[in-house]
């Protein structure tokens, strides 16, 4: 029996509902699923007199668009493999992609992504168009490498140091998450999806895109996350919005400051947040502002994004990441468990196939029982379901004592004027000291001291923050995911 691909999923679509929307884009783009079919079939023809084979990489260089989901699917109709790069990727960083995924063709999405133009301008792309629009195509010398046959994407992950992560994950793992994202979210093709989660990362490819072709639902791709283009577009039909805490806080902080309470849609049915621990102050308040439930998760680019995930009502007080999807086991490592928290071990179907050009770290990552190591420090509940306690290079030692940073982070969120929180350690006098780096609403007022005094009854003294770094924007992925190894670095001034 063949295996599945994400390609089935697209030609579905268009045999059975060839009219039916499929996507609209920043550009006026609006195709059903015929015209989706048609531009990935016009690009695979241009990708093949090119030369493009089965195997080969093609990097996709891009922001949201309807070019960057043809692309995708131009490349998987060759039987290539898709390495989909964000443009706001800097040029020293694209430069380490292209030199390890070694791809035969560069496609940039020029026509919606001002960072695009400028990689094409440096790399001495070229436009072509057709039926998908207007994409730039630079196409290299490909090295035959030693890549298996059934893999869709390499997603390459945000590292520190060292050479870049290419995740493998198989055409089985994207079609198993956009299947089992689909059923999570019930969706149908009466949904229309807000698409802002980069189609680059995990979460926006095969939680939002893929599973929308899987139900046949509509995508509203948007390049990037812009608070007054969101807050105006969730009010506009959108029924499904998936997002990471920080675009959360965005919203709400951008309503509080306009003096509007709550979101106002009369459509929105689904809301899920990924990426970070839900504190219950925040949980109630963002409820409130969407008036539905939102629902946690938790994934990994390695584990085709979702693991596990909840299925609350609104007001529940749950905040865990949920039991483990359909067909995936979680387990803590109990080697080093203490009190029940140890690493996050995960199970099944949406497991990656490895670490491309990289098989010494793929057999630390998933072990000979088909284990993958999170690296991720959790616990159990009586009911099955995971919480989720930080990193487990992120823990901080303090005194002794044990500091997971999201208990920190919780407890300045929970600050009316606070938008997000990052907390790190740093070594310091033969300890750890608990750094605080905090994104502040405009002209709030806010100050260290007022942040200590909030947080003396919500800490222990050893978890408390030695020191407070406010600012009005603090160093992020695309994602919104907050890059806490840059912290040091961007505040350097503030903490000499």
């Amino acid at each position: 029996m063949r295996a599945p691909s994400v390609i089935d999923l697209l030609l579905g679509q268009a045999e059975a509902r060839p009219e039916a929307p499929a996507l609209e884009d920043s550009l006026g783009t609006k195709w059903n699923y015929a015209d989706l079919k048609h531009a990935a079939d016009a690009l695979s023809e241009v990708l093949g007199k090119e030369g493009v084979t089965a195997g080969d990489r093609v990097l996709i260089v891009s922001e949201n668009c309807g070019a960057a989901v043809a692309a995708l699917f131009a490349t998987w109709l060759i039987g290539a493999v898709a390495v989909p790069v964000n443009a706001r990727q800097t040029a020293h960083e694209l430069d380490r992609i292209i030199a390890h995924a070694a791809p035969h063709a560069v496609l940039l999405t020029s026509a919606v992504s001002s960072d695009a133009v400028a990689h094409s301008a440096r790399l001495n792309a070229s436009e072509t168009t057709g039926a998908w629009g207007a994409l730039d195509l630079l196409c290299l010398p490909a090295p035959a490498l030693d890549i298996d046959r059934d893999i869709a994407v390499i997603l390459y992950t945000t590292g520190t140091t060292g050479d870049p992560k290419g995740v493998m994950l198989t055409q089985a793992n994207v079609c198993f998450g956009g299947q089992t994202s689909a059923n999570l979210r019930a969706m149908t093709p009466a949904d229309l999806i807000y698409g802002v989660l980069p189609t680059t990362h995990v979460f926006g490819l095969c939680s939002v895109v893929v599973a929308a072709i899987h139900a046949g639902a509509p995508v509203r791709l948007v390049p990037r996350f812009d608070v007054c283009a969101v807050y105006d577009g969730l009010r506009d039909g959108i029924t499904l919005f998936s997002a990471v805490p920080q675009m959360h806080a965005l919203l709400m902080a951008h309503a509080r400051a306009n003096g509007l309470e709550a979101l106002g849609s009369d459509t929105l049915r689904y809301v899920s947040s990924g990426a970070a621990p839900l504190d219950p102050t925040w949980k109630r308040e963002a409820e409130a502002f969407y008036g539905v439930a939102i629902q946690n998760g938790y994934g990994m680019t390695e584990s085709t994004a979702g693991t596990a995930a909840t299925r609350n009502l609104i007001g529940d007080l749950d905040t865990s990441v949920g039991p483990a999807l359909p067909e995936i086991e979680i387990a803590i490592d109990q080697a080093d468990a203490v009190d029940g928290v140890g690493e996050v071990l995960t199970r099944g179907p949406h497991v990656m196939r490895g670490y491309f050009r990289n098989k010494v770290e793929t057999a630390r990552t998933i072990d000979a029982q088909g284990w993958l190591h999170t690296g991720d420090l959790g616990c159990i509940d009586g009911r099955g379901h995971l919480h989720i306690v930080g990193r487990a290079k992120e823990l901080i030692i303090h005194g002794g004592f044990n500091v997971y940073p999201p208990e920190v982070e919780a407890a300045l969120n929970d600050h009316p004027d606070v938008v997000q929180a990052a907390v790190i350690g740093r070594p310091f006098e033969g300890d750890e000291e608990v750094l605080a780096f905090v994104q502040v609403a405009r002209d709030s007022g806010l100050s260290a001291d007022i942040l200590r005094t909030f947080v003396r009854d919500r800490l222990a003294g050893y978890k408390r923050p030695a020191r407070y770094i406010l600012a009005q924007s603090l160093p992020a992925a695309p994602t919104g995911k907050v890059l806490k190894h840059k912290l040091i670095e961007t505040f350097a001034a503030e903490l000499a």
